[in-house]
Order: C-alpha cells, then sequence, then structure tokens
C-alpha cells in the first residue's frame, strides 16, 4: 500500500494519500504558452506562462513515478463553433478568440480551437499513456464535462492544481472541486495569472482562506519524492 504524505502549505499542512489524488493540469496549450499562439497575439506577455513549463514538468513527471494520475484540461471550440454556445450568448461577447474567429478566420491555427497547433497541449507536457485529458469549453472544468465521473471512477479525493489561467480556468475549476466536496491544493509557482500581479495574488488569497490550500512545487515535490509503495 502507500501511505499518507504531509504536504507543507498555507493556512496550514494538508495530509493526502497519493493514490487518491490527481494532479489536474489545466490548459497547457500553445495558444497560451507560444510565440504566435492566441496569448502572443493578443498582446499578453507569455514569459510569465512560459516560466510555469519547467515546474509544471517537474510535477507531472514525478507523479507519474509514483502512480497518481494525471488529468489534462483542454480549452476549445469544434471548428464549426456548434459548442460556443452561439451569437447571443454571453460567451460571444466577452470571448476576444470568438471574436477574432469570426473577423478574422485566417487565425484560427492560433486560437483555441480543436484539430489545431493553437488548442494543442505543448509539446513539453504531452499526455502520455495512462493520462486522461477531458476536453471543455467553459472555464470550469467541470461544466459539460465527465471530470467528476473520472474522478469518481478512479476514486479521488485530493487534487493538486497546476496550469493557466490561475484567477481564470484554474480558480473556476477548484472553486466548483470544492463544492464537489474534493481537497483542492493549488501549486502557486506552477500556475500562472491572465492579468496583472495582483489577479494571481487574490486567487491564493481565496483558496488559502476558503476554497483548499496553497503550496509551492518545491514543496509539493519534497513531499511526493519521499512516497513509498510497502
Amino acid at each position: 500500500m502507500i501511505h499518507d504524505v504531509t504536504i507543507e502549505a498555507l493556512p496550514d499542512k494538508i495530509r493526502i494519500n497519493p493514490s487518491k489524488t490527481a494532479i489536474i493540469v489545466v490548459d497547457m496549450q500553445n495558444a497560451f504558452l507560444r510565440k504566435g499562439g492566441y496569448f502572443d497575439f493578443v498582446g499578453f506577455d507569455i514569459s510569465v506562462t512560459e516560466k510555469i513549463i519547467e515546474p509544471c514538468k517537474q510535477i507531472i513527471s514525478v507523479g507519474r513515478e509514483k502512480g497518481i494520475k494525471v488529468i489534462y484540461l483542454q480549452i476549445g471550440y469544434s471548428p464549426d463553433l456548434s459548442d460556443s454556445g452561439g451569437p447571443s450568448s454571453p460567451s460571444c461577447f466577452k470571448s476576444r478568440a470568438l471574436t477574432l474567429i469570426n473577423e478574422r478566420p485566417e487565425l484560427k491555427d492560433r486560437l483555441h480551437i480543436y484539430g489545431t497547433w493553437g488548442a494543442d497541449i505543448i509539446d513539453d507536457l504531452k499526455p502520455q499513456q495512462g493520462d486522461v485529458i477531458v476536453k471543455k469549453q467553459k472555464h470550469d472544468g467541470f461544466i459539460g464535462t465527465n471530470l467528476d465521473i473520472v474522478l469518481r471512477t478512479y476514486e479521488i479525493k485530493y487534487l493538486l492544481f497546476i496550469g493557466t489561467a490561475t484567477n481564470i480556468c484554474v480558480e473556476s475549476t477548484l472553486r466548483h472541486a470544492f463544492s464537489l466536496g474534493y481537497f483542492s491544493i493549488l501549486v502557486s509557482d506552477a500556475t500562472s495569472p491572465m492579468g496583472p500581479p495582483f489577479t494571481q495574488d487574490a486567487t491564493i488569497f481565496n483558496i488559502q482562506s476558503t476554497f483548499g490550500w496553497v503550496t509551492t512545487s518545491e514543496k509539493l515535490l519534497s513531499a511526493t519524492r519521499d512516497i513509498q509503495s510497502s
């Protein structure tokens, strides 16, 4: 059996069972992390998201080695936009990507349209056999997906959140996870915000005060590397 491990976190330590834990990798896709992708095209500083690639890579690698389930969330729309919500939905008014694809369809490969380069998970973090990919259209990874069913199938209780954007898709999914009864842990230096630094700070405050725990990749890796089967 695999013994529980204790992770140093805020507001206090949290003890988890690795066999009942999943790493939730949020939207680590070319559109948001690579030069020429959506974020880069509209003027976001992609160096902020690039910085989290290495800690994400380490966490995923050690997680796989220790038997922790790796689940990728992949946001996108079908090529015909039939799952975008339609022209009267709030998404149509708030999503810059939907505006761009309607105004400049030649840019679709830069955006998160399934089947294009932009929607693909970056090569550094490519899913491997045994990982799970959950496609979503909303910021919240539980809305309209089988994420909850997948987690309960694997008897998951604890969620380790990494990826982007901290204050948008990560926080939306983590808040829902709390309401569904999961113990959620945000890895602060393996997540990146969309917007100024205070948006990252605000999400960290919200999580450690109300919705879960916050740790760092160093503290998480220190705990998970000690996992041993007996």
